[in-house]
């Protein structure tokens, strides 16, 4: 019988802080500022900055940084609107960059 350790986590690179669960991952092919980066339909223990608008691969989006919680390493964003309507699936997701998470408890 297998056993159970509870979820799959994905934590900040720089204090191990957990951020996300690798249940709540959408997509895994998005691009972020440094490679790639993973949409997730949720985040924990993150410091959410002011919203801005930006031009995007996918066009206009209101967005903010979101931040570790315990070090504030930026980590990625919060899609806060988008303007296409092909794009409204996004709003109040999260995008977090693969550089900037590790697995835990894999």
């Amino acid at each position: 019988m297998a056993e159970f350790f509870g979820p799959r986590l994905y934590s900040c690179c720089n204090c191990r802080n957990h951020v996300s669960l690798h249940d709540d991952i959408v997509s895994k092919a998005f691009q972020g500022r440094n490679g790639r980066a993973f949409l997730f339909s949720h985040a924990m223990n993150i410091v959410v900055g002011p919203k801005e608008d930006r031009h995007l691969m996918t066009g206009l989006h209101t967005v903010a940084d979101i931040s570790c919680g315990d070090c504030r390493e930026v980590l990625g964003w919060k899609y806060e609107r988008a303007y296409e309507a092909s794009q409204k699936y996004k709003e109040g997701k999260f995008i977090l960059e693969k550089s900037k998470i590790v697995k835990d408890n894999w």
